[in-house]
């Protein structure tokens, strides 16, 4: 018994030290938002509804996080397939988009400058 701890502990060791763990690739799903603000809002938007349509997301999807654990989760190896990393990634991608949305006012009508006489 005291056998199997052991190995059980030296294999979810390497498993967090190989960079396989579920708690660093989650991380990774999260994205700055910075990188989408060069593109044009049109084109922004665009992106985000065909990426949502992709995978079957919602236009306001956000990455989501596992709990394995108190403590285990950079030693929890990453079991997930494939199919839903990449669907967690997307998660992500449309969160930083939606954030760049927000900031930079993208959907909404220009703002109305009044243009008038002083009185």
């Amino acid at each position: 018994m005291r056998w199997n701890l052991v190995v059980l502990a030296s294999c979810l060791a390497m498993a967090g030290c190989a960079g396989a763990s579920m708690a660093e690739r989650q991380d990774e799903n999260v994205q700055s938002s910075l990188q989408y603000d060069s593109v044009p809002c049109d084109q922004l938007l665009a992106q985000r509804n065909e990426l949502a349509q992709r995978y079957r997301l919602s236009q306001d999807a956000k990455p989501s996080f596992s709990d394995p654990g108190v403590g285990l989760g950079p030693f929890t190896p990453d079991v997930r397939s494939k199919t839903q990393r990449d669907v967690e990634q997307a998660s992500g991608r449309i969160d930083a988009m939606n954030r760049s949305i927000t900031r930079r006012e993208c959907g909404k009508p220009a703002k109305q400058t009044k243009l008038g006489l002083p009185s």
